[in-house]
């Protein structure tokens, strides 16, 4: 796992191809307690009572919160940030809850109006969903797991077969009845024993990404005594299946230990195996598809380092494998006789190399793919009789198949533009390779590709209920020219049809930090928007990982400033080609992407007309400054170190919290959780009071914070959608497009 101001990539994947949402990671602490006096007018919320700023909201409903402003100044480089809304940090502080209340009161009530829209939108969601569903059993062994939803369930059953697909069902998990009574609740891990039976797997009730770790006997389905609290996602079992290994996070909620669990021991006692003490470094767990090899990383932004320990000697202590070097990342995996290793030392796209496992010293290492400019080796997955790697090559990931004996080949990808990435491959002895293909048009579908033979079959593709064709629909990629030149790809999907009437109304997002790329995929909630006359744009802009390793680069520390001028370029280019109406244009961003909404609304807010930002991380002096919040240390290596001058000066001409102005905003809803632990809830509170004290004009500017979920929003299906929903009907409505039915709908102009 690897936190960031935004999903780990496997959870960012997962929500795209379920449920999306506008989506696409920070913090602080303030010790001090100020009086929350002020007058209560017209213009002012009471925040002396935890009632009164809610009823002013409720006395007159087109009237704002106004937070009230308590300067704080902060000197460094010779420079003042002045920051009038620090108190806003006081989680504690019944005053600041009753503010968050207020402004989410004041959301209700000026999206009152909504509330058919939003329920129209709603029951068009769960209307294309397959509520009673049932995911592709994955062989293990002689198992098969799976998961399956019930209509009417929030959550996931986690189910197995022995034998045989005909067999009796098992019931392992029911998230459904673990959830009662919790507004909240998410599974983190999910381990089962390797003599399958015990299952290990952990659980938050909060969203704050700390989770609490049980063991369950599968043969009597009681619990195990065993209680471990504050762990994170990693769980792996020692092979003889008595023993645990889990990470651990420190105060800021870094992962920062391994921990070695034998079950039916006091977990005071748990062995700390790595304790990782620079807190640029989060601590990963993971295991060796061959089941041979736990496998231990500790990973700064630019810097790894790697472990390993023999699974069947659980009580051994782990072997270094090559000890970190500034600037050089490396991943290690298992086949056979050999680790293999994939590394950037003087490979900035990463290149593969091997060693004999009882020859592990660097002047071991044999060359197995060279470095190549124009293609990024992604990582590799590692069966017994193959190697696929997978690789990102022109903006698109792609499969390479390499078998021990015979030649290499690529799968090929039925459509020109679109996401894919291997799935549930569990056994290491398996021939085939799983992976899950979709793009802007094509539901998310699993195939089984068989790596001898080079043939493929469909397991299974998501039903989309309703009638759904694709060929109602069309996709491009087309591409922008920045500033300086560099071309900036441009991903869109649009109901045919549309762009024949011209110009309509189109919803750009963008993320464009750490590396990641935006991938194209489909979204069977999205269709409300396409039915209704919208093209829906994804700006892959410098900062993610879309055109390999230099792409990122040319977006992060002293470069960042291209991805704000990347995204306003294509937003350009979209109006100049007449894709776009200039004047129904919509903009989002979440997270990492939340913080170029906000910046290139102070550069540009005349471009656009409407925009959401999602948990965005905006705050970006007082969080970076703050080497107590969670990620802050550990991003220096993406933002930079503002007690630098030259970072400091940098950053600050474009943290959206420190360029507000008196100015003229779009139309704006901010969303945040309050339990969030990568994007503290402070700060998109913070934005919006200095928003709505200095925008000049009635454009609408909203707060909605969940006060019972973290960076993720919601937890349960049904729950996600509604969120969606209100999200979906702020567009529609500022842009006055049509409250009815979007089914066959190409929109009103």
């Amino acid at each position: 796992m690897s936190l960031n101001r935004g999903p780990s990539l496997p959870l960012v994947i997962f929500a795209m191809l379920t449920i999306p949402t506008l989506s696409c990671t920070h913090r602080l602490h303030d010790k001090s307690s100020a009086s929350m006096g002020g007058p209560a007018t017209a213009t002012s919320a009471d925040l002396t009572s935890a009632n009164g700023a809610a009823a002013i909201v409720a006395a007159a409903p087109d009237t704002a919160p106004m937070a009230r402003v308590e300067r704080q100044v902060t000197t460094l480089h010779g420079i003042d940030l002045v920051d009038d809304y620090r108190w806003l940090r006081q989680r504690d502080n019944p005053q600041v809850i009753s503010y968050l209340e207020a402004e989410n009161a004041y959301t209700e009530a000026v999206m009152a109006h909504t509330q058919q829209l939003q329920e129209t939108l709603y029951r068009e969601m769960v209307g294309r969903i397959q509520e009673n569903d049932l995911s592709v059993p994955t062989p293990v062994d002689h198992f098969f797991y799976y998961t399956r939803s019930v209509e009417g369930s929030q959550y996931k059953i986690y189910c197995r077969k022995r034998g045989s697909l005909d067999a009796t069902e098992e019931v392992l998990l029911d998230v459904n009845r673990l959830a009662e009574g919790h507004d909240y609740f998410r599974i983190g891990g999910f381990k089962v024993s390797p003599d399958h039976r015990l299952l290990a797997y952990s659980y938050d009730t909060a969203g704050g990404e700390r989770y609490t770790l049980r063991v369950k006997d599968l043969s009597t389905g009681e619990l195990l005594a065993d209680t471990i609290e504050k762990t994170t996602y990693g769980i792996e079992w020692g092979n003889h299946n008595k023993t645990l290994f889990y990470v651990v996070s420190d105060a800021a909620n870094r992962p920062y230990q391994l921990k070695r669990h034998r079950l039916g021991q006091p977990s005071a006692g748990d062995e700390v195996l790595y304790h990782e003490q620079d807190e640029r470094f989060f601590v990963n767990l993971g295991k060796s598809r061959s089941r041979r090899f736990l496998l231990v990383s500790a990973d700064s932004a630019l810097t790894s380092e790697a472990y390993f320990l023999d699974a069947d000697r659980p009580e051994e202590p782990l072997q270094l494998f090559a000890a970190r070097r500034q600037g050089i990342e490396y991943r290690i995996d298992h086949q056979g006789d050999h680790f293999f290793i994939r590394t950037n030392e003087e490979a900035k796209n990463f290149k593969l190399l091997r060693t004999p496992l009882g020859a592990i010293g660097r002047d071991n290492w044999q060359l197995v793919i060279a470095h190549r400019p124009e293609t990024q080796l992604e990582w590799i997955e590692v069966f017994e009789r193959f190697l696929v790697v997978v690789e990102r090559h022109e903006g698109l990931r792609r499969f390479e198949v390499r078998p021990i004996d015979g030649a290499p080949h690529y799968i090929e990808m039925p459509e020109p533009v679109y996401t894919v990435f291997p799935t549930d491959n569990r056994q290491y002895e398996a021939g085939t390779l799983r992976f899950r293909y979709t793009s802007m048009v094509t539901p998310a579908s699993v195939f089984d590709y068989n790596l001898a033979e080079r043939t493929r079959e469909l397991l299974k593709q998501t039903e989309v209920r309703g009638g759904y064709d694709p060929a109602d629909y069309g996709s491009e990629r087309i591409f922008a020219t920045a500033g300086d030149g560099t071309r900036i790809p441009i991903s869109l999907v649009f109901k045919r049809g549309t762009r024949e009437a011209g110009p309509a109304p189109l919803w750009l997002s963008g993320y464009g930090s750490y590396g990641t790329s935006r991938e194209p995929y489909f979204s069977s909630a999205r269709l409300s928007m396409l039915d209704r006359g919208f093209v829906y744009a994804i700006a892959h802009v410098r900062g993610g990982g879309e055109m390999g390793e230099p792409w990122h680069d040319d977006g992060k520390l002293l470069n960042k400033r291209n991805t704000f001028t990347d995204f306003i370029a294509c937003a350009e280019h979209l109006i100049a080609t007449g894709y776009a109406d200039p004047d129904r244009l919509a903009i989002s961003g979440g997270s990492a992407g939340g913080l170029l909404i906000g910046a290139v609304l102070n550069l540009r807010p005349d471009l656009f007309t409407v925009a959401h930002a999602a948990v965005p991380f905006v705050d970006v002096m007082n969080t970076m400054l703050d080497p107590t919040i969670p990620l802050t240390v550990t991003e220096y290596e993406e933002w930079g170190n503002p007690n630098e001058k030259e970072y400091f000066e940098y950053m600050l001409s474009y943290s959206p919290y420190d360029n507000v102005e008196a100015k003229e905003y779009p139309h704006l809803l901010v969303t945040a959780g309050l339990n969030d632990p990568r994007v503290q809830y402070w700060e998109p509170a913070k934005w919006t009071a200095k928003l709505r004290a200095n925008k000049t004009g009635d454009h609408r500017l909203l707060l909605k914070t969940n006060m019972g979920a973290g960076h993720g929003g919601a937890s349960g299906r049904y729950s996600r959608l509604h969120e969606t929903a209100f999200e979906y009907a702020f567009f529609l409505d500022t842009l006055g497009i049509g409250s009815g039915s979007g089914n066959n709908n190409t929109g009103t102009r």
